[in-house]
């Protein structure tokens, strides 16, 4: 479920075509604004390579892309936001047999707000409520995803949260 590489921790809830993600992005040393930056504090690019430490939110929604940064935001945020989400799908996932699976909502902060109803099967589909830090331009946004499998999630969740903890 990761439409697009951003090298670090990354948390894509959605389809290729209509998601919301979490990521924060690895810096690239042949990126020309990292190697400006390292030219500038006279350092090699590669000094500055490796996993960044400034998390964004992307959203897509057919064809529309945009992110932003959000600045101050320490790792413990969206490893809690992920927790949240993933112990409402298992509590989704574990009810009793034959009961209908129930929506749900997983509050992000101010920036995030994850509503997730059932889409036939073991899928979700979420409506993903994203309102950027008050730039000026920017606008708050809704993504509508399509079924997105409970199983492929909680596993992308595993993924994530591991990938946090190491």
């Amino acid at each position: 479920m990761s439409p697009v590489p951003v090298g670090g921790p990354a948390l894509f809830i959605g389809t290729d075509t209509a998601y919301v993600a979490l990521v924060r992005p690895e810096l690239d040393p042949a990126d020309p604004g990292v190697r400006l930056a390292a030219e500038r504090a006279g350092v090699d690019p590669e000094e500055f390579a490796g996993a960044g430490d400034v998390w964004a939110v992307m959203v897509e929604d057919d064809g529309e892309g945009d992110g932003f940064e959000l600045p101050g935001v320490r790792d413990a945020e969206p490893a809690g936001f992920a927790e949240r989400l993933r112990a409402e799908l298992a509590a989704a996932s574990a009810s009793a047999p034959g009961a209908a699976p129930r929506p749900f909502t997983v509050d992000g902060g101010a920036v995030l707000r994850l509503e997730a109803r059932p889409a036939g099967g073991a899928a979700y589909a979420f409506t993903a409520r994203v309102t950027p830090p008050d730039d000026g331009t920017s606008q708050p946004r809704a993504v509508e995803t399509g079924p997105v499998p409970t199983a492929e999630l909680l596993a992308d969740l595993d993924a994530f949260l591991g990938s946090l903890a190491s």
